[in-house]
């Protein structure tokens, strides 16, 4: 099944700024796109508003005028839907209410042919349930472009239960043509993006709730450790906390509040208090003007160790023993079979983050989880009450000698980083096995949809398959309510590469 022929019109219904972006993409595409909202005027509105956008792209050369001007001929506004009558395809980017959707593709089906392609732009509601109202449901699919739709490659081609092969095959090969990266999922709460995004969110403002670090110092971490692009916070406020929490929302209730997507309290009571981010002035962040940004907590300039003992390799964190050596830090080395710790002069231990607490143990400084810790400019520390000023201080001027900036936490189980890619990864491994998506478009869709640093699975085969499992099994155990307990998936995996491991 190939895409639509360039010369078959595409119509767009809903003309707000994912309709706009949905339209420009079809459009310079080639095809000629007409554009249809319920509001009196808001069509014209709409197009003289993308070909404003057309002139922009002209200005900076990234568009011919001719291209420009062909385009234009080609984009019509119309006044009835009866105007969309033979459109070969019709994306809807409407209110997000159910009825109302419902309501719209039926009208639509009495006006296009039954082999017209008909999409839902939805993020939060069912694609199966938008289409079973329709007299074909077999051509209706979910097309989430992300916002904006311009700019941004990724598109979630989401086959709700009705939806035909041949109509999303047809849909994904269209959106591929238009210069877009497509990934197939099966119509799941949140698709894939939102579905598997959750703990970055959540884990974040976990940590905040239970008084482990402030927003900066989480977001600060998240970007300078974890390689994120922005931190959960900052990322909020941008969205909006009243989108985000919507989105939450709807996940947690369609999963029939499963634990392991509960939406936060904080949260909530910031949408309460009309501190919805950037746009309202204030969210997370002050954003008026005169207002300062918040530093992140950073440790005083302490001295580094004479040396370290390294009791085995430290797994994910191996890195970091050319790192110290390069800095002009002794190691010394102990055969110790999958090692994950460094002893300190103090006889305390350094550890890497594993879901279990300080406090837990006599003198152990936790660090949290990089991808990548030649390039990480920030590492967080994590210790409790008891553990001595001495192992702190080493701790905190090891990594300071390696060129990184510290930031100390409460005594957080699993840190930042680590709690959050463990959540992810499990996630990831829950939805290939519950037939959502495959690994290669599950890492496709959240390195383009919300440009993490590596994909899941990527992270999964970095890490070591046991990793994840390993680490919510600590914090499960210090934490029952099963938000952290891990899926069968990925458990299942565990046990797997422990068999292939054990065998000769």
């Amino acid at each position: 099944m190939t895409a639509l022929d360039l010369s078959s019109p595409v119509a767009v219904v809903g003309t707000g700024t994912m309709g706009r972006g949905i339209a420009q993409v079809a459009l310079v595409a080639g095809h000629p796109v007409r554009l249809y909202d319920a509001a009196p005027g808001r069509a014209r509105e709409a197009a003289e508003g993308i070909v404003a956008r057309l002139d922009r792209l002209v200005a900076k050369e990234r568009l011919t005028a001719a291209d420009r001007d062909a385009a234009r001929a080609r984009l019509l506004p119309a006044d009835d839907l009866t105007a969309l009558a033979d459109c070969t395809l019709v994306v809807e980017a409407a209110l997000e209410r159910l009825d109302v959707k419902q309501e719209l593709f039926r009208a639509l089906e009495d006006v296009v042919s039954d082999d017209c392609l008909l999409a839902t732009n939805t993020s939060s509601l069912s694609v199966t349930a938008i289409g079973g109202a329709l007299r074909v449901p077999g051509r209706f699919v979910g097309l989430h472009f992300f916002n904006p739709a311009p700019l941004l490659p990724l598109v979630e081609v989401v086959s709700g239960f009705a939806t035909d092969v041949t109509c999303a095959t047809r849909a994904y090969e269209t959106a591929r043509a238009w210069g877009k990266t497509p990934v197939a999922c099966a119509d799941t709460p949140g698709f894939i993006v939102n579905r598997i995004a959750r703990p970055f969110y959540a884990e974040a403002f976990t940590v905040y709730e239970s008084q482990g670090a402030d927003p900066a110092t989480i977001d600060a971490v998240l970007r300078e450790s974890g390689g994120f692009r922005m931190g959960a916070f900052e990322l909020t406020d941008l969205i909006g906390q009243d989108v985000n929490e919507s989105v939450t929302h709807s996940v947690w209730r369609s999963f029939f509040q499963d634990v392991r997507f509960t939406p936060s309290l904080v949260q909530r009571r910031l949408v309460e208090s009309g501190r919805l981010g950037r746009k309202s002035g204030r969210g997370w962040y002050d954003y008026r003007d005169g207002a300062e940004r918040p530093e992140p907590h950073t440790a005083e300039q302490a001295g580094p160790p004479a040396y370290v003992v390294a009791e085995g390799g430290l797994g994910p964190a191996s890195d970091l023993l050319a790192l110290i050596r390069e800095a002009g830090i002794q190691v010394r080395a102990e055969d110790e079979d999958n090692g994950t710790r460094l002893v300190l002069p103090s006889g305390g231990q350094l550890v890497l983050a594993d879901g279990q607490t300080s406090v837990e143990y006599r003198d152990v400084v936790y660090f949290d989880l990089s991808p990548d810790y030649r390039e990480a400019t920030r590492i967080a520390l994590s210790h409790s009450q008891d553990t001595s000023a001495r192992t702190v201080a080493e701790a905190t001027g090891l990594f300071q000698a390696l060129g990184k900036k510290v930031s100390v936490i409460g005594d957080v189980p699993g840190m930042i980083v680590a709690r959050t890619v463990a959540r992810i990864i499990d996630l990831a491994h829950d939805a290939v096995a519950k037939g959502v998506a495959t690994e290669q478009d599950i890492d496709t869709a959240m390195r383009l949809g919300v440009n993490y640093p590596l994909g899941p699975f990527e992270w999964s085969r970095r890490l070591g398959r046991g990793w994840a499992g390993s680490l919510l099994d600590d914090l499960h155990e210090r934490d029952q309510s099963g938000r952290y307990a891990p899926s069968l998936a990925l458990y299942r995996r565990a046990c797997a590469t422990e068999k292939r491991e054990d065998t000769p």
